[in-house]
């Protein structure tokens, strides 16, 4: 799957878009018909630690889902985004097979 990843005000690292890459890749596990995914990590200026954010869009035909999450590091962020998704591409999977 063809994963878009955008920083937004800094430079990602390598490990971190290729740690990116396979997270999203086992999406297709559970939904084939993925097309394209777009990815935007954000770093606000908060004083707060979880100032991290991992924002997921994904396009599947006739639909997109959008995840946005705030966590402490971008890894945490997509573990429980990609979590999220995972369980909204089941539920339509399901429904398409009623």
């Amino acid at each position: 799957m063809k994963v878009n990843t955008q920083s937004v005000n800094f430079n990602a690292d390598p490990k971190l878009i290729t740690f990116i890459q396979k997270r999203m890749d086992k999406l297709e596990q559970y939904y084939d018909k993925v097309i394209k995914s777009d990815v935007y990590l954000k770093v606000e200026n908060t004083s707060g630690k979880e100032n991290k954010i991992f924002e997921a869009r994904v396009s599947v035909p006739g639909d997109s889902f959008v995840v946005k999450k705030q966590c402490k590091t971008f890894e945490e962020g997509t573990d429980v985004a990609v979590a999220s998704l995972e369980r909204q591409l089941k539920k339509r999977k399901d429904k398409l097979r009623a």
